[in-house]
């Protein structure tokens, strides 16, 4: 799989605006901040952190930021061409990186954990790396996905075995879709509870008849595509 991600970040997804612009991560921070108040020099961690644009901003709000990449094409263009510090972006996975218990005030999941073999197994061991009280993000594909499930529909009617799902050998390689169910139940095991929740309606791929009547019908039934979850570690909040 690594080979999926070692690849020019340009050419990923056809990710092509690389800067940081000052709203980028602007209401994921916004809506941190009604969950729980900022403070200067709290320490937050990416996973999956890219080209370093979520660490980029939350060090221009105050936050100490630190990072996991994985790709190495990814991990130097963070360092050589966004700027950020070697001493604080890891070029490791959430499976391979060591960090004390209990380091991290906040810790982001910004559309990554779709991508791991074990995404239970990785939020659990991000969460003994978060203060107790410390909140947890993470931007996930919902599987109540209307568009997916209208394509199953498709797919079944016309006796193909294709489901519009995953996409585990092509882009955007998913292996894993979420409930806000599948937070809950893995909560009470792992140690957190979910804090807050809203899905997205992104992109609906639909004709442009209907669009703008598919995307109400999605916002009002919760069947957008992404799946935005905060989830707060057990036990009373700690300050640095």
């Amino acid at each position: 799989m690594n080979a999926h991600y070692d690849v020019p970040p340009e050419q990923y997804l056809n990710y092509a605006n690389l800067s940081v612009g000052d709203d980028y991560f602007a209401q994921e921070l916004a809506w941190l901040e009604r969950l729980a108040p900022t403070r200067l020099g709290m320490r937050s961690l990416d996973v999956g952190a890219g080209i370093g644009k979520a660490m980029t901003a939350m060090a221009r709000r105050g936050f100490d930021a630190y990072g996991l990449e994985p790709s190495t094409t990814f991990y130097k263009h963070a360092v050589e061409h966004t700027g950020v510090s070697t001493d604080k972006l890891a070029l490791a996975s959430v499976e391979t990186a060591e960090y004390p218990a209990e380091f991290f005030d906040f810790i982001s999941f910004g559309a990554v954990l779709e991508h791991f073999y074990s995404p239970a197994a990785s939020l659990a061991r991000a969460v003994r790396w978060l203060k107790p009280g410390g909140l947890m993000f993470a931007e996930v594909p919902s599987a109540r996905w209307l568009v997916s499930r209208l394509a199953n529909v498709y797919y079944r009617l016309t006796g193909t075995d294709y489901v519009g799902n995953l996409s585990p050998m092509h882009p955007p390689f998913h292996l894993y879709e979420f409930t806000i169910e599948s937070f809950q139940r893995h909560g009470a095991i792992a140690g957190y509870a979910v804090a807050d929740h809203r899905h997205l309606v992104c992109e609906t791929y639909m004709p442009p008849v209907v669009r703008s009547i598919a995307a109400r019908y999605m916002a009002a039934t919760a069947t957008g595509m992404q799946l935005c979850v905060w989830l707060r570690k057990h036990g009373l909040a700690t300050s640095s």
